[in-house]
């Protein structure tokens, strides 16, 4: 940590490349992790229920996993070669197509990839060179993470989740998290409690399923990171964020109220929002609304 502090600009630098690498890895995740889990799901029911309709696609799979395959041109299933997946830079170079059959190749993958690398640099950023921030940029990896994944699919999950919060708990145990071990645990068990009454609440009144358990998981997780004080913030931010979202959206797609949506972006961006800038965002609330 020496060299970092006395040469500031070059945390900064690695976490950007960093970030890069990693969004690539993400890219993979985002896509790969819910087939994984549906392959997975079929799985258990065909040997719970061996009358199961989908016990025979379960048999005879080629294995898939985060590393196994490797990654394909989803048109012609070439293999994707080492100079072909530089982060962002083969995607401009190939002119977003693949090299073999000329196939467009979705912009999400080089954009996933920059996000992630200005992600890492604002962390970078905003805390010095310690064991916490390299934690918070692995905070805002499983963020990001799970973000896509529940635009692309409605689903958080459980995999990223669970040891998010554990990982948590577990900072706080070890004294690397400015946050006490008694706030991150108050804040966890808040964090799930709080949505969980939101959702029966509304399926007593209307009969209706308002969100899933995966947003009482996630909360749950930033309560570990972000401790119970910060909760109120981010649940006021993800629902000011998901509702003007929400208004946007149902005015370009030509929806209506009941269509559903997911809220674990908002969650998450919040949640990232409150770990750096968190009591800086109270501090002025408290002082522009009540001088206090």
């Amino acid at each position: 940590m020496d060299l970092l502090t006395l040469t500031p600009w070059i945390f900064p630098l690695f976490a950007a490349i960093f970030g890069l690498l990693i969004g690539s890895f993400l890219n993979v995740v985002i896509y790969r992790l819910p087939i994984m889990m549906e392959r997975q799901w079929k799985t258990d029911c065909a040997e719970c229920f061996p009358e199961f309709d989908g016990s025979a696609a379960t048999t005879n799979q080629e294995t898939f996993n985060l590393s196994v395959p490797r990654s394909r041109c989803p048109s012609c299933q070439h293999p994707i070669g080492m100079l072909e997946n530089i982060p962002v830079i083969s995607w401009l170079v190939l002119k977003g197509q693949c090299k073999h059959c000329h196939a467009k190749i979705s912009a999400r993958y080089p954009l996933v990839e920059a996000f992630t690398a200005l992600v890492a640099l604002t962390v970078a950023i905003m805390l010095p060179p310690s064991e916490w921030a390299l934690a918070v940029l692995g905070f805002s990896f499983a963020l990001i993470a799970l973000t896509f994944i529940d635009i692309d699919k409605m689903l958080l999950p459980d995999q990223i989740t669970l040891p998010l919060m554990w990982a948590g708990l577990l900072l706080a145990l070890l004294g690397y998290s400015p946050v006490s071990l008694e706030d991150a645990v108050i804040g966890a068990i808040a964090g799930y409690l709080s949505l969980w009454s939101v959702y029966w609440a509304f399926k007593l009144l209307t009969g209706k399923e308002g969100m899933g358990y995966g947003d009482f998981k996630l909360l749950a997780a930033l309560g570990a990171w972000l401790g119970w004080q910060l909760l109120p913030l981010v649940i006021l931010l993800s629902s000011l964020v998901g509702a003007i979202a929400g208004i946007i959206i149902m005015r370009l797609q030509d929806t209506d109220s009941q269509t559903p949506f997911s809220f674990g972006p908002y969650l998450a961006v919040a949640g990232w929002l409150a770990m750096l800038w968190g009591h800086d965002l109270v501090s002025w609330y408290l002082t522009s609304f009540f001088g206090a």
